[in-house]
């Protein structure tokens, strides 16, 4: 493990993202990889990516470098936390085994010099990663570098909602520091209010199911991911930062980029998604 990391760890400064992903392969499962390709497709408006590259800027679990390969692109993932690393590593084993299409480092979205060093892509893709890195704004800028003049950018950010962002900033970093055997209880008491009104919801319907579903076919957010997964991810993905959708779409406009597709209507403090195209090299 990196010694940077490590110390962040240490001073309660990071979430183990990668821990809780090594966590999730346990429960990967073919009808998660298909929902993981669908969304690539559904956004990047393809039916495959043969012939494409694309890099995977803060890989995670490794699901969406294994979809993005799945679907015929070449694959460069990434990743700051060494355990993330594994864990796209550990998808290339089983499912794609010395394969010379997809190669895996460990680097930092924040490494301007390691970002330019990869060349460029037809995809460059970081959902959920760059507002995580505690530098965000440079992060997004660097996400931007390896993007090949009519190639597309697809970023999710979390959405800024003001007053009630802030406070789950305090959470989120509360949650870091607190001595190991109280984190799960603390992600379990700061869920309930909405997992409640979830179940409610459902039972005011008359359609309980629709909440047990949310458990057990991760369809809510048609990324493919584990709901418990999420929700540690959520309450612990510290640092955190948000951002405004027209402060993304100016941020990247003014950089040579054309919002295609974008997904940011009714998520709350959930991720609004983007999807750029290049028309201009960049400087």
């Amino acid at each position: 493990m990196s010694t940077t990391h490590a110390g962040e760890l240490a001073r309660g400064e990071r979430f183990e993202f990668g821990a809780n992903w090594s966590r999730f392969l346990s429960v990967l499962d073919e009808r998660r990889i298909k929902t993981a390709e669908e969304s690539l497709q559904r956004m990047l408006e393809v039916a495959d990516l043969g012939g494409k590259s694309f890099l995977d800027i803060g890989s995670g679990s490794g699901l969406f470098s294994l979809a993005a390969r799945r679907l015929g692109a070449r694959v460069h993932s990434f990743d700051y936390d060494p355990q993330s690393v594994a864990c796209t590593r550990e998808l290339r084993r089983r499912y794609f085994a010395d394969d010379a299409d997809w190669t895996i480092e460990e680097g930092s979205a924040l490494d301007q010099a390691y970002v330019r060093a990869l060349g460029t892509f037809d995809v460059v893709y970081s959902w959920g990663v760059l507002h995580h890195t505690g530098a965000m704004w440079p992060a997004l800028a660097n996400a931007a570098l390896p993007v090949a003049v009519d190639g597309k950018l697809f970023v999710a950010i979390y959405n800024d909602t003001g007053t009630q962002a802030r406070r789950w900033l305090w959470i989120k970093r509360t949650y870091n520091r607190l001595p190991r055997p109280l984190r799960t209880p603390f992600a379990l008491a700061v869920s309930a209010p909405e997992e409640s009104k979830g179940l409610l919801r459902a039972l005011l319907k008359g359609r309980p199911l629709d909440y047990v579903r949310t458990w057990t076919e991760y369809g809510q957010s048609a990324r493919g991911m584990s709901h418990w997964r999420d929700i540690i991810d959520w309450v612990g993905g510290y640092p955190y930062e948000v951002a405004a959708p027209e402060e993304i779409f100016e941020f990247y406009k003014t950089r040579g980029f054309t919002l295609t597709k974008l997904r940011c209507g009714g998520v709350g403090l959930g991720c609004n998604e983007f999807v750029f195209e290049r028309r201009e090299a960049a400087t």
